[in-house]
């Protein structure tokens, strides 16, 4: 069973091998309370995932070392799983789905492990390794449904209550469950009046839907690019947790969670993957009930591929209002440009497109379409741009 020594010795063999990561006060994110960002993104291996892998080898027998390790990951337990075994001496084969990031299925090769790519999701990736294990036999390393994983990730709050003992609320990252596990457990043990507040992505919230089932549930199809946090089905030993010492969980959409990644990298020079944004993306989208509150963000990985992250980023733009366009229809001649962008320079937006159509068939015949892509400040900016365009004459055509 998981108990508060189990995490103090989890703390204590981690040492020398994890960092105690920086909890970092935000400027300007959740303007309503003060924000603390527990800095994993920063951990060796870029995710808190290293916590729970190393202490689950370093509690294992000689015996079942040396059968070797199997895993399966969306790619942060892989490279802690890879790390431990080869601290160890040992040999790992991991299972990722084929939809992770190539950086995280290339940074775990780098660490000596064999890979073994299988089509879908974290859970089908599962599924491949409990078969190989029963074929050629080694000890499973579970990312999240392991008592001693579950300890290993515990050791993040002890480092928060180190860092920062008077906290009114943590907010944590759920996929399968692990790192709120350990993390209620000993928040709540250590400091009973701290909120422990949990977070989904919309398209990915297995958990939410075990607690409110009261069983376990699979989701068929988790839809999220927070790939870290894309789970089917909790775990048993963390649903129970959940159940005892998490006081609320909620859900962010995959704009939301753009929103967060595009703040943390543009305010604060952190680079978080989708699945280590969504606490901070549930602060600043007024999710929880933090207002006036001390509170924790856990920032718990970076490893976003750098392929996805200008995609993601121009989803935080449209959704923080930053980049916006306006179709705006009109007649077709001369100086009607030059009115539209005198407009908008004069109320301090930045004009990046233009794209001229004709009208079509339910329009005069000397009509147009002006497509207009512009940088703005904010969502409202936007909305004053759009208010004196339709006072100058213009109508705005509806997307």
């Amino acid at each position: 069973m998981l108990t508060l020594d189990r995490i103090y010795q989890a703390a204590h063999v981690l040492k020398g091998v994890v960092r105690k990561t920086d909890l970092i006060l935000s400027q300007g994110i959740a303007p309503g309370c003060e924000l603390f960002l527990k800095a994993e993104n920063l951990q060796t291996t870029g995710s808190f995932k290293v916590r729970g892998a190393f202490f689950k080898v370093y509690a294992l027998a000689d015996e079942e070392k040396e059968k070797g390790l199997i895993a399966c990951s969306a790619g942060n337990h892989a490279q802690g799983v890879a790390l431990s075994a080869r601290h160890a001496g040992i040999k790992s084969t991991i299972f990722i789905p084929s939809v992770a990031p190539l950086s995280k299925i290339e940074a775990t090769k780098q660490m000596g492990a064999d890979i073994k790519l299988i089509d879908g999701v974290y859970d089908d990736a599962f599924d491949a390794a409990v078969e190989y294990q029963k074929e050629n036999g080694g000890v499973f390393i579970h990312p999240f449904d392991d008592y001693d994983v579950i300890a290993g990730q515990g050791t993040v709050g002890l480092e928060i209550l180190e860092q920062i003992s008077a906290i009114d609320a943590v907010i944590v990252p759920i996929g399968g469950g692990g790192l709120i596990s350990g993390l209620a457990f000993a928040m709540k043990k250590l400091n009973p009046a701290c909120k422990v507040y949990g977070v989904q992505a919309a398209g990915a919230k297995c958990m939410i839907d075990a607690i409110s089932d009261n069983m376990l549930t699979i989701q068929k199809n988790p839809s999220t690019f927070a790939d870290g946090i894309a789970v089917k089905c909790p775990g048993e030993k963390t649903l129970e947790i959940c159940k005892s010492y998490v006081d609320e969980i909620v859900c962010v959409t995959d704009d939301e969670i753009a929103t967060a990644i595009l703040t943390l990298l543009e305010q604060q020079k952190l680079i978080a993957e989708g699945a280590g944004a969504v606490a901070v993306a549930a602060a600043m989208f007024d999710k929880l009930p933090i207002a006036g509150k001390k509170v924790c963000a856990i920032v718990s990985g970076g490893n976003i591929d750098v392929n996805i992250l200008s995609r993601v980023i121009n989803r935080g733009l449209l959704t923080a209002g930053r980049l916006s366009g306006l179709k705006i229809e009109m007649l077709d001649k001369p100086g009607q440009l030059k009115e539209v962008s005198t407009i908008i320079a004069e109320l301090g937006a930045n004009v990046t497109k233009v794209n001229h159509n004709p009208g079509g068939e339910n329009t005069d015949i000397n009509g147009c379409f002006l497509n207009v892509t512009m940088e703005t400040r904010n969502r409202n900016h936007f909305l004053e741009i759009k208010q004196a365009l339709e006072n100058a004459g213009y109508t705005i055509a509806e997307e």
